[in-house]
């Protein structure tokens, strides 16, 4: 079956890259002909995307902030795009280029799946795009979606309308979430068939080493001693935990993150490295802390010690459903003064890895049950 698939791959952000190379090779593994819609929005690239960024900011109202934002954030977003850009027509298939809704309609396949990661939440700009709901597709070809996420579980109720008339129009749905599934369910949509896992944890840790971490990659730090430090959102807080926890335990730090602002808040900084070293990193890493979500599943699916940072916003809820699945809540930092309780319980990777293979059976499961 030739499928196309509609998802969060464009932001320079190593779990939307991630979770798209996982979700193609799920299907190609169950026989399937898959490729990523390369649908970029032009208002999430390049000095657009800036704009659009400094739109959402009323902060800087002021002219002079306004070109300052720009000139410093331009070089940033810039480096990191064209870094992901290689990293994307290096590890993902993709068809050509989209740029526009009208184009989609263009697109052929047997059917269409929305993928996963916050497809269902806003874009750069603050509203939903209906592309990511399949909006676009012809009637009367196969619509589904495996793990698709909403990124946070309140909506105004135009937007929740819009939401439940746009899903109702899918054949199947699957969601990552817990909180998702009773959304759903609270909104009455009987297509939804369940939870599933991340397209990341359907590949275990033996075939992310096949496909994507090289033995350069895994030699260049296989053996040391470091902790690894992967923010999603800059929190003053979490930075200083992190430069705390390493000196507590006499070890390395090592920050790793796709934007150059995070390069002066302290450790060893590596900066947007190709995502084959990125996963090396995870892997031989002693501790990890992380608030990012896809980094939380890697450091579970490479059975690495981590610190759980929960983001201060209404995103935590992803990572906390994920913690909650494998029974390591227990991870989450709530005393920022504590540096030995967490590392005093290592986590006890056989329970945590047959959790893992019961779920990532009945995740495949219905995945294939969404495509026959």
């Amino acid at each position: 079956m030739n499928i196309k698939v509609i998802t969060r791959h464009g932001p320079s952000n190593y779990g939307s890259l991630l979770q798209s190379i996982a979700t193609i090779k799920a299907l190609e593994n169950l026989g399937h002909t898959a490729k990523i819609i390369d649908y970029q929005r032009k208002d999430e690239r390049g000095l657009s995307m800036v704009l659009t960024q400094l739109q959402q900011k009323a902060r800087f109202s002021n002219p002079l902030k306004k070109l300052a934002y720009i000139l410093i954030r331009y070089p940033i977003e810039k480096y990191a795009q064209v870094k992901f850009d290689k990293m994307r027509k290096r590890w993902l298939k993709m068809t050509k280029r989209i740029s526009c809704y009208e184009s989609l309609r263009d697109l052929d396949a047997d059917l269409y799946m929305t993928g996963s990661d916050q497809v269902w939440g806003p874009t750069m700009n603050g509203h939903y795009d209906k592309a990511y709901f399949l909006d676009f597709v012809k009637d009367g070809r196969k619509k589904v979606s495996y793990a698709g996420s909403f990124g946070k579980t309140k909506f105004d109720a135009d937007t929740e309308k819009a939401y439940k008339e746009m899903l109702s129009k899918y054949d199947k749905i699957a969601v990552r979430e817990d909180s998702a599934v009773m959304m759903m369910q609270d909104w009455g949509l009987s297509n939804c068939v369940g939870q599933v896992l991340d397209p990341t944890l359907l590949l275990n840790k033996e075939e992310w080493g096949k496909i994507l971490i090289t033995k350069n990659t895994d030699d260049k730090y296989r053996g040391k001693k470091y902790i690894l430090l992967y923010l999603i959102h800059n929190y003053p807080e979490h930075s200083a935990y992190a430069l705390r926890f390493a000196k507590a335990h006499n070890m390395e730090l090592i920050r790793v993150n796709p934007f150059l602002h995070q390069a002066h808040n302290g450790g060893r900084f590596i900066c947007c490295p190709d995502v084959s070293e990125f996963l090396a990193l995870i892997k031989n890493a002693t501790y990890m802390l992380t608030d990012s979500f896809h980094g939380t599943c890697f450091a579970i699916n490479l059975n690495v010690q981590f610190v759980e940072l929960l983001p201060l916003n209404a995103t935590s809820a992803r990572n906390q459903s994920i913690l909650e699945l494998t029974n390591l809540k227990n991870r989450i930092v709530s005393d920022y003064e504590d540096y030995e309780a967490i590392t005093s319980h290592p986590i006890e990777y056989d329970a945590v890895n047959m959790i893992l293979r019961q779920e990532r059976s009945k995740s495949t499961t219905i995945l294939r049950s969404l495509i026959e």
